[in-house]
């Protein structure tokens, strides 16, 4: 089952062309959402502002190698290992959602382009299976078990937080109908009711991006190789230089310090690696 191509079946009832034209839509809502949320947040023009001021404020120029090691990083790390979670558990959800949404989209535009008529279509039927069933893994085991309100503050797993919660909702919701109806095949009417669900879940989510956290993945690995130049050329957002509170010489800068914290300031704690706020 999991070699069939879903939607070869759903070629005798809807045209190709249909399901193609239903694809681009959805992508164009994408593109003119994310474009609407960037214009309503401004992030856009904070973004370009913001690299103003720092290259103002610059101590140093960075040079292209440098430049392009950041960006190397930025790629390999905020993308593609997701490492700036400090929490495994929610490093881990993040990345089967995230791989899991990048394959099941991925394969379901190369089914529908390119295999739209044919039940076989090598392995991009089984990647279309692992995508949504690596998407549902990650998604639900956000929804039930790491959301910060279910995880920290006891907040009931099904309470929705309408626009909040609107883009992973829309996420495991999608790739649940999309499973059930591949696997309720030759089930008639029950099949069609899978299906039906699954283009109302999936529009919901690529219709609804100028609402939910979808346009976020298009900024934030821009603005994390923003940070890293501006941590390296010194301009550090305005924010003061990392000293060692126990340097006599930043302790005369700075006489405050040995006034509140003494001339040894004791050691402040893991930050954000402490324990998870679990106490409710």
């Amino acid at each position: 089952m999991l070699s069939i191509n879903p939607f070869a079946e759903l070629a005798a009832v809807i045209s190709p062309e249909i399901m193609q034209g239903y694809i681009v839509l959805m992508v164009l809502l994408v593109i003119v959402g994310t474009i609407l949320d960037m214009r309503h947040k401004r992030s856009a023009e904070y973004f370009f502002e913001n690299a103003k001021r720092a290259q103002k404020d610059a101590k140093r120029t960075l040079s292209g190698g440098e430049k392009a090691s950041f960006a190397i990083k930025t790629v390999t790390n905020e993308v593609l290992t997701s490492s700036e979670f400090k929490n495994a558990r929610r490093r881990i959800s993040h990345l089967l959602t995230m791989y899991g949404f990048v394959l099941f989209v991925v394969s379901t535009a190369v089914l529908i382009f390119g295999y739209a008529n044919e039940t076989s279509a090598g392995i991009w039927p089984a990647l279309w299976h692992l995508g949504a069933l690596s998407l549902c893994i990650g998604g639900y085991w956000f929804w039930f078990a790491i959301r910060v309100d279910v995880a920290s503050e006891g907040v009931k797993w099904y309470n929705f937080n309408g626009r909040g919660d609107i883009f992973i909702v829309g996420l495991i919701t999608t790739a649940t109908f999309a499973l059930l109806w591949s696997f309720t095949r030759g089930t008639g009417a029950l099949n069609m009711a899978f299906f039906v669900l699954f283009i109302a879940a999936s529009t919901v989510l690529f219709g609804t991006v100028f609402w939910s956290k979808f346009a976020h993945m298009f900024f934030k690995p821009a603005a994390a190789y923003q940070k890293k130049c501006i941590m390296a050329d010194g301009s550090r957002e305005k924010l003061p230089d990392e000293y060692d509170l126990t340097d006599p010489a930043v302790q005369a800068k700075f006489p405050d310090i040995p006034e509140y914290m003494g001339t040894n300031p004791p050691y402040m704690g893991l930050g954000i690696d402490r324990e998870p706020p679990r106490h409710y």
